[in-house]
C-alpha cells in the first residue's frame, strides 16, 4: 500500500465514523449541533487520529479498536480550530475553503460549538473499551496535552507574542511545541501507551514526535507566505498580517526551509530501527515538507 492509498483509507474510516456521532433528538440543541459538525466534517487531512493509528501499527499491534480515541483527537483539533479563527483570536474568515464557523453561526455558539468538541472528545475516550490501567493514563495524557500546560497554553503564548519577534529560537520552539506539536505528541503517546511500547521505543518515539511537529509547523509557516489561497483553503499571510513569531519572520524564508528539511530527517533518523513496521511514519514526515496544504 501506498502513503497516499493508506491516507485514503484511514481518512475515509475516520470520517465514516465521525459522522455517525454528534446528532441530537432535542431541537433546541440543533443549531449548537450543526455548528460542531460543521467544523468537525469539513475536511482535513485527519493527520492526528492516523498518526495514532500508524503508530499502534509501527509498534506491531492492531489499530482497529482504537478508532473512537482517534476521532476524539480530531474533535480537539477541530475546537482548537473553531477558537483560533475567532475575532478575538485570529479573527480568520475562511477555514478549509468555507466561511469560518463564527461567520456563519455567529461569535457565540462558535465558542461554544468549541466547547462541546472538546469535552465530547473525553466521552468519546471514556466509552472506548479500554482496560481501567490503560485508560486513566490514556486521559491524563489526552488532557495534559489539550489543556493550560500544553496546547491552551501554547495559545496564550501566541496572543501574548503578537508584535514579538524578539522571542527568539527557544521561545517559538516553545510555542510551537505547545500549540501544534503537542497533539502529535499526545497522540503517538497514546499509541505507544496502548501498543505497550518499551523504554527504548518511547524514547524513539518521543524524539520523532518532537521533530515531527517541528517539520510540519514549518512548512505551516512557509505555506502562510508562499501557499496558494485556493490550495490552502484559508488566506495568505495572515500571520504577517497579525503581527505573528514564525519561522518565517524571525529567520527567513530560506532558513525555514533548511530548518524543516533538518527537522524531518531528525524525525526519520529517530524512528530507523523500528525498520519497515514504521514506513508510514517515515512517509509522512518526507510529505509534510512538499505538502502543498
Amino acid at each position: 500500500m501506498t502513503f497516499t492509498e493508506y491516507m485514503r483509507e484511514k481518512k475515509q474510516q475516520i470520517d465514516m465514523h465521525l459522522s455517525t456521532l454528534l446528532h441530537t433528538d432535542i431541537p433546541q440543541f440543533s443549531t449548537l449541533y450543526k455548528a460542531m459538525n460543521y467544523s468537525l466534517m469539513a475536511g482535513g487531512k485527519r493527520i492526528r487520529p492516523i498518526l495514532l493509528l500508524a503508530t499502534i501499527e509501527a509498534l506491531g499491534k492492531d489499530s482497529a479498536p482504537y478508532l473512537e480515541l482517534a476521532c476524539a483527537l480530531e474533535c480537539v483539533h477541530s475546537y482548537s480550530l473553531i477558537h483560533d479563527d475567532l475575532p478575538a483570536m485570529d479573527n480568520d474568515e475562511l477555514r478549509r475553503g468555507k466561511p469560518t464557523n463564527h461567520v456563519v453561526f455567529g461569535e457565540g455558539t462558535a465558542i461554544l460549538a468549541g466547547d462541546g468538541l472538546l469535552t465530547y472528545a473525553f466521552e468519546l475516550m471514556a466509552r472506548q473499551p479500554i482496560a481501567p490501567e490503560k485508560l486513566a493514563p490514556c486521559i491524563a495524557v489526552f488532557a495534559h496535552a489539550a489543556g493550560p500546560a500544553g496546547m491552551v497554553g501554547g495559545q496564550a503564548f501566541d496572543l501574548e507574542s503578537e508584535g514579538n519577534l524578539h522571542i527568539g529560537k527557544r521561545g517559538l520552539e516553545l510555542l510551537h511545541q505547545s500549540k501544534t506539536g503537542v497533539i502529535f505528541k499526545a497522540a503517538i503517546d497514546l499509541a505507544a501507551l496502548l501498543a505497550d511500547a518499551n523504554e527504548t521505543e518511547k524514547q524513539m518515539l518521543d524524539a520523532y514526535a518532537v521533530n515531527m511537529g517541528l517539520t510540519f509547523q514549518i512548512t505551516d509557516d512557509i505555506l502562510d507566505v508562499i501557499g496558494d489561497e485556493a490550495v490552502i483553503g484559508k488566506p495568505v499571510g495572515s500571520d504577517e498580517k497579525n503581527d505573528k513569531a514564525t519561522y518565517v519572520t524571525i529567520f527567513s524564508l530560506e532558513e525555514a526551509r533548511r530548518m524543516a528539511k533538518e527537522a524531518a530527517q531528525q524525525a526519520i533518523d529517530a524512528i530507523a530501527p523500528l525498520g519497515e513496521q514504521a514506513w508510514f511514519l517515515r512517509d509522512l514526515v518526507s510529505y509534510m515538507l512538499v505538502r502543498t496544504k
